[in-house]
């Protein structure tokens, strides 16, 4: 994983890791009746297609669906709109929609994410409720967020016009766990993810 641990977290202290996650993410919307196409298409690419509510990683991303008929591809950054235009190109199965610039993603690890999360969050993070491997959309601090449990930790999703709000919420109810601001978070470093 590109996300180095901190001393605290090193140490076995409680601790909570936090790191942005520079991403190119895609939106895919199927048309209706055009599902086989989609899949036969994702399938020549290589990218599985998780059923809602599953991830799935690939060579050089993840894919997370929270609504049914419906998938953000998250890959590393690339030159603006490439990710979409890939995409584009590939047929009118499916509405293709650019949110790299919409949707901001953070990336938590350590002991005490899932206790730090749950002060805000109206999902039931417990391990048995949200397995590795699972993502769902939700409301946190008043903010809509997706979240998706990797194995190395969990990866958030963030409208960019709410993000630094909840990023400065992150860091203040970290503190107590204690925080540690690391460096980016890489895509890459996260995909090895197959569960769906």
């Amino acid at each position: 994983m590109s996300v180095p641990e901190s001393a605290a977290l090193r140490a076995g202290a409680p601790g909570i890791a936090l790191a942005s996650c520079p991403a190119d993410i895609v939106e895919l919307v199927v048309f209706r009746g055009r599902a086989s196409e989609l899949e036969r298409l994702s399938a020549e690419r290589s990218i599985t297609l998780p059923s809602p509510g599953g991830i799935a990683g690939r060579a050089r991303g993840l894919t997370l669906s929270v609504r049914p008929g419906r998938w953000l591809l998250l890959a590393p950054p690339a030159a603006s709109g490439a990710s979409a235009l890939h995409w584009q190109e590939a047929g009118g199965c499916a509405a293709v929609v650019d949110l790299s610039s919409a949707l901001v993603a953070f990336f938590l690890e350590g002991p005490a994410v899932r206790e730090m999360l749950a002060r805000a969050c109206r999902l039931d993070l417990d391990a048995g409720a949200f397995p590795v491997g699972r993502a769902a959309a939700t409301i946190m601090v008043q903010v809509p967020a997706i979240l998706a449990r990797l194995t190395p930790g969990m990866l958030l999703l963030t409208p960019a016009t709410t993000a630094q709000h909840l990023r400065e919420w992150l860091v203040e109810t970290s503190r107590p766990f204690g925080l540690a601001l690391v460096p980016d978070a890489t895509v890459s470093g996260l995909c090895g993810e197959s569960s769906t």
